[in-house]
């Protein structure tokens, strides 16, 4: 029966080049200057009017399989719906990815079929919205070791902790919970399950704390109590263990930053283009001096780059792709990008100058929208550490000292490798410091992208685009291998206030 429906809905769906036009076409209406309702309003949260005409264009449903009236969980049209959104909004695309990735992707993966159908038809026919919940007050980057617990009975799952910095606090009417499961003595087990619960449990879940947060004003944040039970059929069924099924959500999700990216890249480079051709300064266009084309060329490449991380997420992470061990290609992904969105975002605001620097606009606020991106689902900074530990870890299996003989076979830059081979070709010591880790993953990320770009332009993208990526990034690999091979020993002095007053030291 469920065969049959999914035929129906497959053959009367609407063409997805029309449905993502009918989108795009009621955002650019509902984020027009005459609504004044844009990504640049001061104003926080969304108005129910502009939610409800966002929801019914049903933007979720891409994340949703087929035989659910979904779309069909097509990772492309996953990514083009989220461009689509982060052209006119950043936190709309994030809300948008919050709820496709973090919720009904794994509900689709690891769901029970009890628990699905009833879940799916609440986000198509209700305007529902899903997010998840790990992070910890204690337990940020450490959420291996979360406290939220829970134990089991004949009712089902009791689950009791405290959660933060979940989006979509206090709006969500579902949630993935994360917990340790707690035996008799209090002890809790090392590994981690995930449960579905439904706001229709009131009081399950108590709102104490709304953050006044920095950005992303269209997304609320806060701090959640947890004080609940579900049932039997809302726990998640993980193919091996629960640590292994967060890694395939987390990974995931990190790969698909891209499509988040990729509308608020191309807007920051329209925006670029479009004011500097349209500024004079001495008698002449913003667009013919020398250092505004280069830092409109560095917003092209990320451009670029960017296209071609969607193409290989595309191709890389569909729903048929266990990602649990995909961590070196979804940790590139997710640093370089979400470091491309601050960067592009500043050159912005640097080409705009002073009106840029008002809260209302667009180039100042995406600064400060797009730097969470840095620091939510994994701290840029670990995860550029963790690209070199699993790169030294495969070299130390494979008996190799020397980076370029490592990399010029490795899938992620046979390509990329052989063009930077001068630089590459030196032999690494297994045993680096962290700030060295730090500096050589920012130098791998380059290489391992500059990849996903030949890639793209073998698949006839522009060559002129190709080609200005290419160079870009082959430039900031030796910026940041200069910078690993001449990192010295820093220390941090803590009790420097004393002799430190410059005031007494005058001649």
């Amino acid at each position: 029966m469920k065969d049959q429906v999914s035929t129906i809905i497959t053959t009367q769906k609407e063409k997805f080049s029309s449905y993502v036009s009918r989108y795009e076409k009621t955002l650019s209406e509902l984020f027009s200057e005459n609504q004044n309702i844009l990504d640049t309003s001061v104003n926080r949260g969304v108005p129910g009017l502009v939610m409800r005409d966002i929801l019914e264009c049903k933007p979720l449903s891409v994340f949703i399989p087929e035989e659910y009236e979904g779309r069909g969980t097509n990772t492309a049209e996953c990514l083009k719906v989220l461009e689509v959104s982060s052209y006119h909004s950043l936190p709309l695309s994030l809300m948008v990815g919050i709820n496709g990735a973090l919720f009904l992707q794994p509900l689709s993966l690891y769901g029970q079929d009890s628990k699905k159908e009833s879940v799916y038809h609440d986000f198509i026919h209700n305007r529902n919205m899903g997010g998840l919940m790990i992070t910890e007050p204690g337990y940020g980057s450490d959420a291996l070791h979360m406290q939220t617990s829970y134990t089991e009975s004949d009712k089902g799952f009791s689950i009791k902790g405290t959660k933060h910095w979940a989006g979509l606090t206090g709006w969500a009417d579902y949630w993935l919970l994360t917990a340790r499961r707690q035996d008799d003595k209090g002890n809790l087990a090392r590994d981690i399950d995930f449960f579905i619960h439904s706001s229709k449990h009131d009081g399950g879940i108590k709102v104490k704390e709304v953050f006044n947060n920095l950005g992303l004003f269209m997304l609320p944040y806060g701090r959640n109590e947890i004080n609940t039970t579900v049932d039997p059929e809302s726990k998640l069924v993980p193919r091996s263990t629960g640590v292994k099924m967060m890694l395939d959500i987390l990974h995931r999700s990190r790969m698909q930053f891209p499509g988040m990216a990729m509308g608020f890249i191309k807007r920051n480079l329209d925006e670029a283009i479009n004011h500097c051709r349209d500024r004079f300064v001495g008698g002449k266009s913003l667009l013919e001096y020398d250092q505004v084309q280069e830092r409109i060329s560095k917003i092209q490449a990320a451009f670029t780059t960017c296209s071609a991380m969607c193409a290989f997420t595309s191709k890389n992470a569909t729903m048929q792709h266990d990602l649990a061990r995909a961590d070196l290609q979804a940790n590139t992904i997710k640093t370089l990008i979400s470091d491309y969105m601050q960067d592009t975002a500043q050159s912005l605001l640097q080409l705009v100058g002073a009106k840029g620097y008002k809260q209302e606009h667009i180039a100042g606020k995406g600064v400060v929208d797009s730097r969470p991106f840095q620091i939510f689902e994994g701290s840029n900074d670990i995860l550029y550490q963790q690209i070199t530990e699993s790169v030294v870890k495969s070299m130390r299996r494979a008996k190799l000292t020397n980076l370029f003989s490592f990399l010029k076979d490795h899938e992620l830059s046979n390509h990329s490798a052989v063009m930077l081979k001068d630089t590459l070709n030196f032999d690494i010591d297994y045993t680096l410091s962290q700030r060295k880790l730090v500096d050589l993953g920012q130098a791998l990320s380059r290489v391992f992208s500059m990849n996903f770009v030949v890639q793209l332009g073998e698949n006839g993208f522009r060559s002129d685009l190709i080609q200005n990526a290419l160079s870009h990034l082959s430039q900031e690999v030796s910026q940041h291998i200069n910078a690993y091979s001449g990192k010295q020993e820093l220390l941090v002095v803590t009790d420097y206030t004393e002799d430190s007053d410059w005031s007494s030291y005058l001649k």
